[in-house]
């Protein structure tokens, strides 16, 4: 990913730059290292860049957190930044290149745009973790009539099938860059056919992280409609039976599984064809929705309300992750902005399907940086939490 290496400068220069600057808002330094984070806002995103010193030299990337998916406005800030702050570059990767094919960008959406979403089909399958995109580009040309939900964390894949869609003139699919476990309490209920999940990552060493779960499991149920399926095929012997003890676990009372080893499909990815050369097996799962669910209606407010900075908040924030009943807030990194500034980058909600965000508070105001999490229970009741703990109601040290 675009990132730049230079020689060591004085950082507290930038400072003298941002009232002139156009796209840089401010600067914040670690309270615990010597990285730093400045504030950016470039064609119409606000994100986070981040400054990484070594002896050597100093490295200025992009902050995982907030990064855009479009990845020619990191190398343009970049770009920016290097000229603005007059800094001696030993090597980059920010060319930006104008053969490449274009990301089909009316096809990416975001978390947000599902609070109030108008479908443009009846039928909607989800695919989860689409990787190369291979299955997800087959299903949506085979069938013009659903509308393809392809889900990604992985960046880089979401932009190269978007690429794809453009190529192809694909007008049935959407791709969300963001964690499926968290994307599918956005869903409406019984609006789903299928929802397929090929080949996860097994995480036999941090089960809690599988994709797989028995809240994972009772959201599906939730959003499919009657009659609909969740598909789940892995290569993994770990993950097959681990699965089939999750779907039929007291998550969902009525369960109908159907299991199939070993059988071909339409379209076959590189890593599926591998795996049939080294001769591995390989499983599929289906869990059929019993019956139609109750619609879901959640009221939530992501505000901080009065939430302001006070003196000595940075010393008051607890270190240690913080376990609460069905949840966990943990605030990772505190980085301050002039005396009077926090931007707190922390972890919370459930423990299967955090969150990770950033909180920008001021003697002012007191907001996500950039957007708020996904309107859920569990994040409802950890943003309490934050805010009782952001004021100060909070616990020292706790």
């Amino acid at each position: 990913m675009p990132h730049l290496k230079v020689t060591p400068f004085d950082t507290s220069s930038i400072d003298l730059t941002l009232a002139k600057s156009d796209i840089l808002t401010f600067r914040a330094t670690s309270l615990n290292t010597d990285d730093e984070i400045v504030g950016v806002v470039y064609g119409g995103e606000e994100f986070l860049l981040q400054i990484k010193p070594t002896p050597n030299d100093t490295l200025i990337k992009y902050d995982k957190v907030t990064r855009p998916l479009k990845v020619n406005l990191l190398k343009g800030a970049l770009d920016i930044v290097s000229k603005e702050w007059g800094l001696e570059v030993l090597s980059s990767n920010i060319a930006i290149s104008n053969t490449k094919a274009a990301l089909s960008l009316e096809h990416f959406k975001k978390i947000e745009d599902f609070e109030e979403m108008r479908y443009p089909k009846e039928k909607i399958s989800v695919e989860v973790g689409f990787g190369s995109g291979k299955h997800l580009l087959y299903q949506a040309e085979q069938n013009p009539d659903t509308l393809f939900i392809g889900l990604e964390i992985h960046t880089p894949s979401a932009q190269q099938v978007l690429k794809q869609i453009e190529l192809q003139g694909l007008e049935n699919i959407w791709v969300v860059n963001y964690d499926a476990r968290l994307f599918l309490e956005m869903l409406p209920s019984n609006v789903c056919e299928q929802i397929f999940v090929h080949f996860p990552v097994p995480w036999d060493k941090k089960p809690h992280r599988r994709v797989i779960s028995p809240s994972f499991l009772e959201e599906s149920m939730r959003v499919l409609r009657e009659g609909g399926r969740l598909e789940l095929r892995t290569d993994s012997d770990n993950y097959y039976w681990y699965a089939l003890e999750t779907f039929f676990g007291p998550a969902v009372p009525k369960t109908h599984v159907e299991i199939r080893k070993n059988e071909a499909l339409e379209v076959t990815s590189k890593y599926e064809a591998r795996w049939l050369r080294q001769e591995k097996d390989i499983y599929d799962v289906y869990v059929k929705c019993q019956e139609n669910s109750k619609e879901r209606k959640l009221h939530i407010d992501f505000n901080f309300n009065a939430v302001k900075y006070t003196k000595g908040l940075e010393n008051r924030l607890s270190k240690k992750p913080m376990v609460f009943d069905g949840y966990f807030v943990h605030f990772e990194r505190l980085y301050k902005s002039g005396s009077d500034t926090l931007l707190v980058k922390c972890a919370f909600g459930s423990f299967d399907r955090p969150e990770h965000k950033y909180i920008l508070i001021s003697n002012k105001s007191c907001r996500y940086f950039v957007l708020p999490p996904v309107k859920t229970a569990v994040n409802y009741e950890a943003h309490q939490k934050l805010m009782e703990l952001l004021s100060n109601e909070g616990t020292a040290n706790v």
